[in-house]
């Protein structure tokens, strides 16, 4: 070997050795997957609510959320005020809710929200209790009434009361929260309450009590909502069209006349405290918007325009719309079609059918 080769050599391997050392690849931490969108909505105990606690325990809410990539917590709150509270405050993304309730909570608080699912309305659903057999609606006159004071109970007693030529001043409101109104009315003291069902159901087969006055008399204005917060929706339109459509595959499900819908049924009465037969028994009073193509036709109707002019009133009167409120105009409500009430400048109530009528075009 040559002393040329001799010395190539070392410095060959040298070479070789430095290029082992500095650029060989190092291993690569794993690569993590990205967080899914991630989104909490709550939901409390009411017959036309009660196809969210379905649509979570089936996997019918997880089906769909994985459909548009997104993960969705479905929460059950006892308080039903409570739930609304929560979701004003930030802490859930979407609630369901009464319009009433929607206006006078979120909105009215300025947390713009949005309507995405008009589920149904009360036809029955609501009502006024008075101890005594045989007894009727201006029985009420000069008695104290417990319900949920400022809530769509309350709402329900003044359209009541107005009806048979009284007003709010006849008689005492006393503010009973709903987790407490069976009990109440359990008491001797208590002679006169509005609730809703399921609860309602169950002062009204008390002994010798007088059902004077239902929601049956009030049609379409007691709605029921998934409300989702506004910027929230227009962010992640993936939410609205995820809990839509597992809203109406779970309508599917509930009108099947099968065994499956049996079992859906079951399980929904089950979860609300009442066995198949009172839970059907609460689905008669309750006017579902079964199909989205019902549902769109009722939210894009100008008759909503004429019952949230009902509604709001009602709240403006009350001091509802907050303390800076001084005018009904004070909280605008959007509707389809670019239609309004109230402040446009102000909007923080809106109807939007964009969903549901994806729904109904099976284009979700």
């Amino acid at each position: 070997m040559s002393r040329m080769s001799r010395r190539f050599v070392p410095v060959c391997i040298a070479l070789l050795a430095a290029l082992a050392m500095g650029c060989s690849p190092k291993a690569e931490a794993p690569v993590e997957a990205p967080k899914k969108p991630a989104f909490k909505v709550a939901w409390s105990i009411y017959v036309g609510w009660m196809p969210w606690e379905y649509a979570g325990s089936s996997g019918i809410l997880k089906k769909w959320a994985d459909k548009y990539g997104i993960e969705i917590e479905l929460t059950q709150i006892n308080d039903y005020v409570e739930s609304i509270n929560q979701y004003t405050a930030g802490k859930y993304d979407a609630c369901v809710m009464t319009n009433m309730d929607m206006l006078t909570i979120p909105s009215a608080g300025g947390v713009d929200s949005t309507a995405v699912i008009l589920g149904d309305y009360s036809n029955g659903n609501d009502g006024v209790v008075l101890k005594g057999a045989g007894k009727k609606l201006v029985d009420i006159k000069g008695q104290s009434v417990n319900l949920v004071e400022l809530s769509v109970s309350h709402y329900l007693l003044a359209r009541g009361l107005a009806s048979v030529g009284l007003k709010e001043s006849d008689v005492k409101v006393v503010n009973t929260s709903d987790a407490d109104i069976v009990a109440a009315y359990a008491t001797p003291d208590v002679t006169a309450t509005v609730t809703w069902k399921p609860l309602l159901s169950e002062v009204v087969a008390s002994q010798g009590s007088s059902l004077v006055f239902d929601s049956s008399k009030t049609p379409g204005e007691i709605l029921d909502l998934m409300v989702v917060n506004t910027k929230v929706l227009k962010e992640h339109p993936e939410l609205g069209k995820a809990l839509v459509g597992a809203w109406y595959e779970t309508m599917a499900v509930m009108q099947a006349k099968d065994e499956a819908a049996a079992a859906a049924l079951t399980s929904m009465a089950k979860a609300s405290g009442t066995d198949l037969a009172g839970f059907n028994e609460q689905l008669a009073t309750t006017n579902m918007y079964w199909q989205a193509t019902d549902a769109v036709a009722a939210i894009t109707s100008p008759d909503l325009l004429a019952k949230m002019d009902l509604v709001r009133s009602f709240s403006f009167e009350k001091g509802l719309l907050g303390a800076g409120a001084k005018t009904v105009d004070a909280v605008g409500i959007e509707f389809p079609g670019g239609k309004m009430l109230g402040n446009p400048q102000a909007v923080t109530m809106r109807f939007d059918a964009s969903y549901m009528q994806l729904a109904a075009e099976g284009k979700l």
